[in-house]
């Protein structure tokens, strides 16, 4: 999926004074900008989040009363049980939660739902078990802020409490204290915190209470948890991650350390992206597959031997869960074969058989590919369970708020949500949400934008401007590495890596120190790199191998050197012409420019890759050349051909 590159707006005249200010270069004073951090008290507090105290926990609403119910339960040796969720950052808070009560002298158990047999949230007929069991009170993490009527259920039963950091409804739960950041009565100023941030203000809180002293322990966990969840990492969020990547690294947490083991992480510096895309899903992928108790038991267990088994588990069912990940991927794949993409405003896909618990990441990596909002249903006995996926500028709760009469159910945000409908309403709920999304998208909106920060030559990076961007780490939601962009550079050695080729690695050119540049995913481009000039948006990091230490660029996109693109005029085209004509007689075409470009250049004049490219879609554009099935299918024209019929010949060659 080709994507449009836009730099960022020239913030360079206001960085000069804003970095005298706070003293550092005109380079991190614009990247700060660009974050819509401009007072000198935001730079600071975003620099040096360290520096910085955590907000007072009572200042969240109902956190005295929550404190003084439990300080009484703990003192009355009364039974208490954490119900949590079933994602990273419900089985990270569930564990901090049950350690810090477990250290204040509680009697405490946990709950995790099933994601398949019980669903998120809270259930009555699972509460009603708990208090059978001898629960006297209930908190829960991660979730109950919508449980209105499974509290009012409980309600005489047993002592509830509830943390969560969702979106309340118009009504709150009747429970001892209700703990969300977001009530409109919660004065706390960070709204952004994940829950298991929620449950490390509520440990705060307990521990001054009971203990008179400040709590800033397990912050591995409260970091794990927060990267996962994907809530902004600014404020709050900034320092817990920030401090919790260095606990973590040095964790004397048996279950962590065996993670970090069998992830190969232990001799590396971790990053928030390790959480996300090393250990996150591993701690996820019981809870995919089968039960998230198995994280809960890793983060709470004091036995090695068992650490090391809980973590080669989740290791084995991450495995698990990439495969059938990849099943409903190749399946779905299948599906779109039959869809005109480029004409398709949604992309709605379902199946039988296929897994509840991995869909979304297949809706993931469906909107990866075509950059278009994605649904995929799962479906058994009549009724489709759906994850959906969106792009920006398309608000998916919305979208299936104006759908509502074709689902069971549905909730979510604007860029992702869950759905339950029938069977049979799947085909009118595809008509429906292409409807919506043909009247508020526009052409432009299924092109992805990538943002560049600066355009920045890389013979031009310092050991300094490397020192200064690594102070704008962790890096994530709200707070993204940042991207620089460098036109018409040249490649050399290009070589496919990985187990498969599917990587790709090449030198740079005319740079006084080798640098190795890496794009995941490219190998097949390796030919263009080594024939013609690129432009790059790339990330710069050290790469450390036997304790010497190199630069190396990470590549997010890059592409034929839009100086040196050239639309193609009457004699290019004639060749490229003359080429499928032969080409065809001979064999098939594949839908593949780069490969048809490679076998053009024996015969042919020299041509860049966009050249070529613009002459396939001309001829799409004139109906002789039609993609079909992943090969190109070539039919020379009865008569004279009106070039000027073409759109795109038109831009590059003006009457």
């Amino acid at each position: 999926m080709e994507k449009e590159w836009s730099l960022l707006p020239d913030v360079s005249a206001r960085a000069v004074e804003f970095s005298q200010r706070i003293g550092t270069t005109p380079f991190t004073a614009a990247l700060l900008l660009h974050r819509g951090i401009a007072s000198d008290e935001e730079a600071r507090n975003f620099l040096h989040p360290e520096k910085q105290p955590f907000y007072d926990p009572f200042l969240m609403k109902d956190m005295e009363k929550a404190v003084s119910r439990i300080a009484r339960a703990i003192q009355a040796k009364e039974r208490i049980v954490v119900y949590g969720d079933y994602d990273v950052d419900g089985i990270t808070a569930t564990s901090l939660l049950c350690r810090s009560l477990r250290q204040l002298g509680a009697d405490v158990g946990y709950f995790i739902p099933h994601r398949q047999k019980d669903g998120y949230g809270l259930h009555k007929e699972t509460l009603d078990e708990i208090i059978a069991a001898g629960a006297a009170l209930i908190v829960t993490v991660d979730c109950g802020i919508s449980a209105v009527e499974e509290a009012a259920a409980v309600k005489e039963e047993t002592d509830l409490i509830i943390t969560d950091h969702h979106l309340p409804g118009k009504e709150l739960p009747k429970a001892v204290a209700v703990i969300d950041p977001h009530r409109a009565d919660c004065p706390y100023p960070d709204k952004n915190i994940a829950g298991v941030g929620v449950a490390f203000k509520l440990c705060q809180a307990l521990w001054q209470k009971m203990r008179g002293r400040a709590f800033t322990g397990d912050l591995d966990i409260v970091a794990l948890g927060t990267v996962a969840d994907v809530v902004p990492l600014v404020g709050e969020n900034r320092k817990i991650v920030q401090q919790g990547l260095r606990v973590l690294k040095k964790s004397k947490r048996l279950g962590i350390q065996a993670l970090l083991a069998v992830t190969e992480l232990k001799e590396k510096e971790i990053t928030a992206g390790h959480i996300g895309f090393v250990l996150a899903p591993r701690l996820n992928a019981a809870g995919r597959l089968a039960s998230a108790l198995r994280g809960v038991e890793l983060l709470l267990t004091e036995d090695a031997a068992e650490a090391q088994a809980i973590a080669e588990e989740l290791d084995a069912a991450n495995r698990e869960r990439q495969a059938v990940e990849q099943e409903i991927l190749q399946a779905a794949e299948k599906q779109i074969e039959s869809i005109d993409v480029k004409k398709a405003p949604v992309l709605v896909l379902h199946g039988g058989g296929w897994h509840p618990g991995v869909i979304g990441i297949v809706a993931s990596r469906i909107v990866e590919r075509y950059y278009r909002p994605t649904v995929i249903i799962a479906e058994e006995d009549g009724i489709g369970k759906g994850s959906c996926r969106s792009i920006r500028g398309f608000h998916m709760f919305e979208a299936l708020s104006a759908c509502k009469e074709h689902l069971l159910g549905f909730g979510g945000h604007a860029q992702a949500a869950g759905l339950s409908l029938r069977s049979e309403d799947i085909a009118p709920f595809r008509k429906a949400l292409a409807a919506y999304a043909t009247r508020v998208l526009a052409a432009e909106d299924f092109t992805p934008i990538l943002d560049i920060e600066l355009e920045l030559a890389p013979d031009k990076i310092s050991e300094k401007l490397m020192m200064e961007i690594k102070l704008l780490e962790p890096y994530g939601m709200g707070n993204p590495k940042p991207l620089f962009a460098s036109h018409g550079v040249r490649g050399s050695y290009a070589q496919r890596i990985g187990k498969e080729g599917q990587h790709l690695k090449f030198a740079l050119d005319g740079v006084d120190e080798s640098i190795d540049v890496l794009a995941w995913g490219k190998g097949e481009a390796a030919p263009l790199v080594n024939r013609e000039r690129i432009d790059i948006a790339y990330f710069p990091e050290y790469h450390v191998w036997r304790e010497k230490r190199s630069l190396q660029l990470m590549l997010e996109d890059f592409r034929p050197a839009r100086a040196e693109a050239k639309h193609p005029d009457r004699d290019a085209l004639a060749s490229v012409y003359r080429f499928l004509f032969a080409r065809q007689k001979a064999a098939e075409l594949p839908l593949d420019a780069e490969y048809l470009l490679a076998e053009y250049l024996r015969h042919f004049p020299v041509m860049g890759i966009f050249t070529f490219q613009k002459a396939l879609q001309i001829f799409e554009e004139l109906g002789i050349l039609h993609a079909a099935d992943g090969t190109y299918k070539f039919s020379a024209p009865k008569e004279r051909l009106d070039l000027y019929k073409s759109r795109i010949f038109r831009e590059g060659n003006p009457l």
